[in-house]
């Protein structure tokens, strides 16, 4: 299972879920389902993400450790 810090990071930016989207061409409820963790992005979505944040993707999605579920 994968964890992600995207709504953190995008709201520090002051960027709205639309705007995200529009960026990286998807759907607004695309950013939300990755913000509930409802929907692992591929590599290249999670790439295309991060570059709009201008931050690192393991800062942003993490692989949760199966010891801790």
């Amino acid at each position: 299972m994968m964890k992600n810090n995207l709504r953190e990071y995008r709201k520090a930016r002051k960027i709205t879920q639309e705007q995200l989207a529009q960026k990286v061409n998807v759907s607004r409820r695309t950013i939300i389902a990755i913000e509930k963790g409802n929907y692992n992005p591929s590599l290249l979505l999670a790439l295309r993400i991060c570059k709009e944040l201008d931050c690192h993707v393991e800062n942003v999605f993490m692989l949760e450790d199966k010891e801790a579920q």
